[in-house]
């Protein structure tokens, strides 16, 4: 045997001893998600894991998978609930078809600043307890995305300038709101949104400033145009079998840390907001504030999307929607 196949014989012997041995010592679980590490979201997962593996002492380890690089982001969820995955960040979004509750904070005015999509998501939590309980999951984490605007490559200065453009968004709710403006809009996965501007499939972008910053949008496009609009949610989720797998003292620090990376994850949307908006400044974009033609007809949609949404809402989607109108008239 030469000493190169000897030497290399032995690394994998001394790496199998390594992973056997630490086999017997922690769990580890694999977790995908769809976004960046430049993205808050992906940061705020790091700290969440950290805060994870410091507190069990090494119990359990979390072997993050950003950027749709082990899943794409619209499968992450049936991954988590098949078991392919322990845990994944998802959009809610994405999962509109399943129930109208997914829906409701991606329709405009709905939720159009921090404070409401939080007080939303606390009359939202014990439904989606129940419904992912179901599933044999359950959710720890929630964190909001900042306020949605316009990408385009010139100046959006009334609603006609964005009457024809193709527009990329990313659930049902977000196309029809484009459609309703007169534009093409096209569902993408946010990996895909470089290549699509690249080959002309779309022309403009609704998203957020981190978003933005993300795909490098300064390649595309020079005009940001901010509308708030909407400040729908994130969620991380868990396989129920394998959080029950783990013993009750590494369970509640999981559930404590994901407690933590709500909190954190509210606060650090906030800053991304005026940060990323900074950063796109930086490399020569224009930003302003949407025209009142734009932001009225935003609205109008708006309100003809809540109406629909509560003729597709189940009684209990619907109590929910009106107790969260209910405390905002407090």
């Amino acid at each position: 045997m030469s000493l190169k196949i000897y030497l290399a014989a032995a690394a994998l012997s001394v790496a199998g001893v390594v992973t056997a041995t630490a086999s017997y010592a922690q769990t580890v679980w694999t977790m995908a998600s769809g976004y960046p590490e430049s993205s808050f979201f992906t940061k705020n997962i790091r700290e969440f894991i950290k805060e994870v593996e410091t507190k069990s002492n090494g119990k359990l380890k979390i072997d993050l998978r950003p950027h749709d690089s082990l899943i794409k982001l619209d499968a992450i969820k049936r991954a988590v609930q098949s078991g392919q995955v322990q845990i994944g960040e998802i959009r809610m979004g994405v999962y509109g078809n399943e129930a109208a509750m997914y829906n409701l904070d991606n329709i405009p005015g709905v939720v159009p600043d921090f404070d409401k999509s939080y007080k939303l998501m606390e009359f939202q939590k014990p439904f989606y307890d129940k419904l992912f309980g179901k599933n044999g999951m359950r959710v720890i984490t929630y964190v909001a995305w900042p306020g949605q605007g316009f990408f385009t490559k010139e100046p959006v200065t009334s609603l006609a300038d964005l009457k024809g453009q193709k527009l990329r968004i990313y659930s049902k709710q977000t196309q029809i709101m484009g459609e309703k403006l007169g534009m093409e809009a096209l569902i993408l996965p946010f990996a895909e949104v470089p290549q699509a501007f690249a080959t002309g499939m779309i022309q403009a972008l609704w998203t957020s400033a981190q978003s933005g910053t993300d795909v490098q949008v300064w390649d595309y496009v020079k005009h940001f145009t901010y509308t708030g609009t909407m400040h729908n949610k994130n969620a991380i989720i868990v396989n129920e079998r394998a959080m029950r797998a783990l013993d009750a003292e590494v369970r509640k620090i999981v559930m404590d840390a994901g407690a933590a990376a709500t909190e954190r994850g509210w606060r650090m949307a906030k800053e991304a907001s005026s940060e990323r908006e900074q950063v796109l400044r930086d490399h020569g974009m224009t930003i302003a504030q949407a025209p009142k033609d734009v932001l009225d007809r935003i609205d109008e949609i708006g309100k003809e999307m809540v109406q629909e949404w509560l003729k597709d809402a189940t009684p209990e989607e619907r109590a929910v929607y009106e107790q969260y109108q209910a405390a905002l008239k407090q």
